[in-house]
């Protein structure tokens, strides 16, 4: 039996209880009454179930009333049952036939064309290992190439500032080195990668060596600009731990060796005090130059990501006031990419940094945003979901009420982070708006890099497309849950249409004349996106959104529809059975009275009327009624009732 016909009467408004509670599989009758007992005394919960325990009665001799002609025909319906079944079974075994044969034809081609792609597969794979190899040449040669041209002017003359030009040219050889450090991995266990890895070995060698030179150089001059392109020099191959260690053997051991002597603890009373001393003037003394390069960059970076994080949290808050953006974590976000390249932040010797914190606050944000979409949707509305919600078998209100005699123990419930709609709504809107000023901030970003002499854009511009790519991947997923949520808001009331055949089955009702309100009700939710969140949306990402909720509800509208007409007309028949078989020429059919419209007629004409309003709606929300999926359908199924009804006598 399908759900839409479990669906138990609707009672008073003033029941005590909820008559869904009777349905839930695991219903406890201890724990129904001991809840109840909260609310009212066990005199009222007594009526209240007498009451409805009529309902029940009554709807239950309607139900048998409904199917009473299949229970009178079952046994005249089955009769030469046996032989419709054995003329089946001829043209059954030959379509079994013909569609294992198709299928056996459609395996075969999905096998052959199985093949070829694994085929394309494989050479696409060993096009990309020979485009590797090729880069890894180029880059090898490169490398050589600007070390014999530095060669060259070093033994010809030695310039002023020959260790700043070392440290430009160390620098460049450090870009090129770490691509041929990447496709050279990649292209492990190639015969032509063995061959030129003793010149790989060498370049490497060599690198370090300048790099260790360089250092020391810069560390016994005193010199900034050197130790600054030398420490981005390691940065960017990843050799931080090389100058650490260097530091630490020419810089750190040294002075600890002088600092740290047994003489010293044996001729002075308070000879650990004094050495001690000594050891913290290290830093500030002979380790200032290594500061003032590093610490101001690093307390800024971690300043963003700080500042990012702290937005990036389970509580959403709205973004402030005058900002492009709807929530604060998407603000943050933006704000973050625009302070790596701004004058204030921005330095040359700190760029391939900035980029990758770049990078890295678009994947964060990519995280955080597909986290987002696996939350429970809420029913609060955004400014009211403030705190995590809590989960679990007890109802929230009585596990908060007797939280003081929960002790000290741990608690059985779990907080979770839950969404609302609206809230939603804005993650799609603020995501579609980061995607739109990412090609503002390339175009911020390249003057900076051609400051430092980088050309390369169509690398930049390849990995802002894939974190848009990305980001772009999170809406799929949070558009289902607001589809979800709208078809599920609507048909909540567009199921009200079972509840039509009480309102005039020997209720002597007028003839309806104008629709439900159940179908307003219906689609004020639809309404409410369309004009609440224009100004943050594009029209069509809304448009899409209404016409998906729309054919999903529309579709199970559909299948209630056609169920409260199928049973209508089973209980009509039945009852005109049974004025035939009494021969009581003064009954009438289906309760009408007098000679007006029957009931059945009524409830024909009511749904008819609530589905031409529904698609009048469906117009003036901007759709076409034959894009909502099965309207076109449900449409033509009540305006074949209503003609049966207006053909009544």
């Amino acid at each position: 039996m399908e759900k839409s016909r479990m669906n138990l009467p609707k009672g008073p408004d003033t029941l005590c209880f909820d008559k869904d509670e009777f349905m839930k599989e695991n219903f406890d009758v201890d724990h129904f009454v001991s809840d109840c007992r909260k609310r009212v005394q066990l005199e009222e919960l007594r009526d209240d179930l007498e009451l409805y325990y009529k309902l029940l009665k009554t709807a239950m001799v309607e139900l048998i009333n409904k199917d009473y002609a299949d229970f009178v025909n079952l046994s005249t319906n089955l009769v030469g049952m046996d032989k419709v079944l054995n003329q089946l079974s001829v043209p059954l075994g030959q379509l079994r036939e013909e569609v294992l044969s198709l299928r056996s034809s459609v395996s075969e081609g999905i096998r052959a064309v199985d093949e070829r792609m694994s085929k394309q597969e494989d050479i696409r794979e060993k096009k990309m290992c020979v485009l590797r190899l090729i880069q890894v040449i180029r880059s090898v040669e490169k490398i050589e190439k600007i070390l014999n041209s530095q060669s060259s002017k070093e033994t010809s003359a030695l310039e002023e500032h020959s260790s700043l030009l070392t440290g430009q040219i160390l620098e460049r050889i450090a870009t090129e080195f770490n691509q041929l450090q990447f496709h050279a991995v990649q292209s492990k266990g190639m015969p032509l990668l063995d061959k030129v890895r003793p010149r790989i070995a060498g370049i490497t060698a060599m690198l370090q060596q300048s790099l260790e030179g360089l250092l020391l150089e810069g560390l016994q001059t005193s010199d900034v600009d050197i130790i600054r392109h030398c420490l981005r020099t390691y940065a960017t191959i990843d050799k931080t731990r090389d100058a650490e260690a260097l530091v630490g053997q020419v810089l750190v051991k040294p002075y600890m060796d002088q600092v740290i002597i047994e003489q010293i603890v044996e001729s002075h009373p308070n000879g650990l005090q004094l050495m001690y001393n000594k050891l913290l003037e290290f830093v500030p003394h002979h380790c200032r130059l290594l500061r003032e390069v590093t610490g101001g960059a690093i307390s800024r970076f971690r300043e963003i990501a700080g500042s990012l994080e702290a937005a990036l949290t389970d509580v959403l808050e709205d973004a402030p006031a005058g900002s492009s953006y709807c929530l604060l974590a998407s603000h943050r976000t933006w704000s973050s990419l625009q302070r790596c390249w701004s004058e204030q932040m921005f330095l040359p010797s700190l760029a391939h940094r900035l980029w990758r914190l770049t990078l890295q606050i678009l994947a964060r944000y990519s995280v955080f945003v597909s986290e987002l979409s696996l939350r429970p949707i809420s029913n609060e509305s955004a400014k009211d979901i403030k705190k995590p919600l809590v989960t679990g078998g007890k109802d929230p209100a009585v596990t908060q009420g007797n939280s003081e005699d929960q002790g000290s123990g741990p608690s059985e419930t779990k907080p979770v982070a839950s969404i609302s709609s609206t809230q939603l709504v804005y993650v799609v809107a603020d995501l579609d708006r980061l995607q739109e000023q990412l090609p503002e901030l390339l175009e911020k970003i390249k003057p900076k890099l051609e400051m430092i002499g980088f050309k390369n854009f169509s690398s930049i511009s390849a990995a802002l497309e894939d974190s848009q790519l990305s980001l772009s991947a999170c809406v799929p997923a949070l558009s289902t849950r607001i589809v979800q949520d709208l078809s599920e808001s609507c048909f909540s009331y567009l199921k009200s249409a079972l509840e039509v055949p009480r309102l005039y089955r020997r209720t002597n009702k007028e003839v309806p004349t104008t629709a439900s309100s159940y179908v307003d009700s219906a689609l004020k939710p639809f309404y409410q996106l369309q004009s609440g969140h224009k100004d943050k949306l594009r029209h069509t990402i809304i448009q899409q959104w209404l016409e998906g909720a729309l054919s999903e509800s529309t579709h199970r509208y559909y299948e209630t529809v056609s169920d409260v007409l199928h049973s209508v007309k089973k209980m009509e028949e039945s009852l005109k059975r049974l004025k035939q078989a009494r021969k009581t020429a003064s009954a009438t059919p289906s309760g009408s009275s007098g000679g007006g419209m029957s009931d059945d007629d009524k409830i024909r004409l009511q749904l008819a009327l609530d589905v031409e309003y529904l698609g009048e709606q469906i117009r003036r929300l901007g759709l076409q009624t034959q894009d909502v999926r099965s309207f076109p359908a449900l449409a033509e199924l009540v305006a074949a009732a209503k003609d049966q009804a207006a053909e009544q006598p």
